[in-house]
Formats: structure tokens, sequence, C-alpha cells
């Protein structure tokens, strides 16, 4: 096989050649003596030809070596060129995305969202994957989705979060419900409420048997009266067969008929966390920022009614920086 130079040699012979100093050299490479000595040895040994002089007093090319000096040059500054336009600000959020996002987010977000997408990111190819947090944090890990929509905590090493938005949680209640209107309710109130849950699996659920433990309502939680969805789940309220918790952002989808009775939790209330979530390891964590950025513009612009993390134009509203 034909000798290659590799890059590191080719270093070591310009920096060299051009300080005519092994000290600066290697100062100028970012590499010990010993290392840049060993690299230009071996390139001329790999070449069969000497390149340089090396005398105690002072270091001369030879002219085999100034012969193929320009060619290293341009070696390298080839690489250079090629490292720069890698890193050349690319059209933003361009090409394929696969989206999670978590059914009690989904029908709620994603209307504005992908909206937003659309005018903001118009390049972007998008993907959507709908399912439960374990089997898209599955899915993420095995590389099958770019990133999620979901509800944190996640449980999951080597992920990074975007936080986009806090929401509350609601109770909504069956029509007439004496609850029904109330701005005040206190957790402790579940204890004589018959619940209704998503089944399991979905982190909503999580949630709402967590607040149910710590206000010590576990045994008032219907188990008997379960769904897949959260619309099912209000139809269920509707129906008198329980009360449940609703993320704020669902109301105006799921009780846009106004048949439900809605109450309101004391302050602090009860609510969750939503982020977009990715690899750490992944290199687009600039764009993952562009595009939290747009989602919540764009609910933003819906009026979701949550609490947005970024100020209008991506900027971290706990910290004024651009996401």
């Amino acid at each position: 096989m034909p000798f290659r130079p590799t890059l590191s040699q080719l270093r070591a012979y310009v920096a060299v050649a051009s300080t005519r100093h092994f000290r600066d050299a290697a100062a100028e490479a970012g590499v010990s003596q010993s290392a840049l000595s060993q690299a230009l040895a071996t390139l001329e040994a790999g070449l069969g030809t000497q390149l340089v002089e090396r005398t105690t007093r002072r270091v001369l090319v030879t002219p085999e070596g100034e012969r193929l000096l320009p060619a290293a040059r341009a070696v390298l500054d080839a690489v250079e060129l090629f490292r720069e336009a890698a890193q050349q600000a690319r059209p933003a959020l361009t090409g394929r995305l696969r989206l999670g996002v978590i059914p009690t987010v989904a029908p709620y977000l994603l209307p504005a969202a992908l909206q937003g997408l659309r005018e903001g990111a118009p390049e972007l190819q998008v993907e959507v994957r709908e399912d439960q947090t374990e089997r898209l944090l599955d899915a993420l890990r095995r590389g099958r989705v770019d990133v999620a929509v979901l509800a944190l905590p996640v449980e999951l090493a080597g992920v990074a979060e975007i936080p986009l938005y806090d929401e509350d949680f609601l109770l909504v209640v069956p029509p007439g419900h004496a609850d029904s209107g109330a701005c005040d309710v206190a957790p402790e109130a579940l204890r004589t409420t018959e619940l209704l849950l998503l089944d399991e699996g979905h982190c909503l659920r999580d949630q709402a048997l967590d607040l149910c433990r710590k206000s010590d309502a576990l045994a008032s939680v219907v188990a008997d009266s379960r769904a897949s969805s959260l619309s099912t789940v209000v139809q269920l309220v509707a129906g008198g067969l329980g009360s449940t918790l609703l993320p704020e952002s669902a109301l105006p989808v799921e009780n846009r008929r106004g048949e439900l009775g809605v109450a309101r939790f004391v302050a602090p209330a009860p609510g969750r966390r939503i982020a977009l979530v990715y690899r750490a390891s992944s290199a687009r964590s600039d764009e993952y920022r562009q595009l939290a950025a747009l989602i919540c513009d764009a609910g933003r612009d819906a009026r979701l009614p949550v609490r947005f993390l970024t100020e209008p134009g991506g900027r971290d509203s706990s910290t004024g920086r651009r996401s």
C-alpha cells in the first residue's frame, strides 16, 4: 500500500519549514517537540526523502522540501476550507425531523406547533410519532426519533432537555357539581373525589396518582373506569362517572362545548412542565433550540393557556439569553 501522509505529519512539516525552529514549530502545531520530531521523521521515512536538515544551531529546508512545501500547504488549506464550510451556518431547521409527542400534549400543541414550523422552517420535513413516554424514550435512545415533547422529569441518562412551558392541572367535574367554578380547591379535596384516570403508561396518570398520594387520596381513585385518551376520560366525566385532572392546555379542546364543570386548585396549583428532549450526543442542539423557540412562539400566537419558558424570539425567560 502506498504511503499516505497524515495531517499531523503535514502540519509538523509545514510548521518546521515556516518557523525554521523546532521549539517554535511545536508551539505553533500545539504538540510537544518530541511528537513533532517523530511526525516529521515518519513523514520523511514514508516519502523516502529528506525534507529538513537538522543541526544543533539551525534548521534548513532541503531543495526537495522546498519543492513539496506548496503542496503540503495546499492540503492543509483545503482541510481548513472544508472545516469552515462545515461550520458555516446552513439554513436553520432543514431536512428530516422525527418528532415524538406524548398523547396528552399532541392534540393541543401540535396544531399550533406544526403551523408555526411550516411558516418558520418551511424546509423542515416533520414526521410525528405520538406515543407514551416510555416508548418514546426508547425510540429516542435507539435513534428512531430525533426529539420528543415530554413531561418532566425524564428518567433516562444521556438526554438533554429544553423546557417549553409550565401548565396547571384543573379539576374537571360533571355538570352541576358543587366544585364547578371554584378557584380555591385544595388538593386534599381529592380524598372525597372519584377520580378517573388514563390507562397505565400515560405520564398524566402517574402525575395524578402522585398528587393523590401527597393528598392521601388514593382510595378514591376509580379503578374500574379508565380510558386511553383524554377525550374519552372527559366523556366519562360528562356522563357523571367521576372527575379527572386535565392539563389546562387541553381545556379549550376538550370543553369547547362548555359541558363540563371546571375548578382550579388553590395556589400553588399542581401542574407539569413540558420540555423538548433529545440525545445529549446530538450535533443538532442549536437547531433544537431554534425548534423549541418556534414551538413556543407558535403556541403563544395560538394563545395556548400555559406559561411559556422562552420569551418571544427564543429568549429564555429566566436568563434573558437567546435559546
